[in-house]
């Protein structure tokens, strides 16, 4: 079997109030977000959950994606940053470099893949996940408590809205 989910970030004024969000339908999706972020952080947090959450099964995953970025990062990029130190082809540290390992980590062992989806066209699954991305997004720069979601049926639970905040995002090297 394999889970097809749409994986989306969203950062009010890049940086500035962000969230990310996976989604597979209404009542299998997640939520969460920063304070203060740029929207590829967005984009990471939002496919390393989908991992996270889906950790428990045996299936593989179809990311569909807006971000280049993210999907040249998994599948082109990350096998020789590892092998420069994380480094890249210029030296310079990776950027978003805490996420990366996260999601390296998260995705190990895994079968996957990524399928670009062009944003705001309305595929249906990218604007249900741009949409909570968004709202998250909203919530934090009202001072407001976002919607995490129900999540992925038999997951263990995500961090908590409090843990994230308080956490900040992670460090862009």
């Amino acid at each position: 079997m394999t889970i097809t989910a749409a994986a989306d970030g969203s950062a009010l004024n890049n940086p500035g109030p962000a969230g990310w969000s996976w989604y597979v339908n209404d009542d299998c999706w997640a939520a969460g977000g920063w304070k203060h972020a740029t929207n590829n952080q967005g984009e990471l947090k939002a496919v390393l959950e989908l991992f996270r959450a889906t950790a428990h099964v045996d299936d593989d995953v179809l990311v569909l994606c807006d971000s280049q970025y993210v999907i040249n990062a998994v599948t082109m990029w990350m096998p020789g940053w590892k092998k420069k130190g994380w480094r890249k082809s210029d030296g310079k540290p990776v950027l978003n470099l805490e996420l990366l390992k996260e999601l390296d980590a998260a995705i190990a062992g895994r079968r996957y893949r990524f399928e670009w989806v062009k944003g705001h066209v309305g595929h249906a699954l990218n604007e249900a996940a741009d949409a909570r991305a968004r709202a998250v997004a909203e919530a934090y720069a009202r001072g407001a408590a976002p919607n995490p979601g129900p999540g992925f049926p038999g997951a263990a639970p995500a961090v908590t809205r409090a843990a994230e905040v308080s956490a900040g995002p992670p460090s862009l090297f």
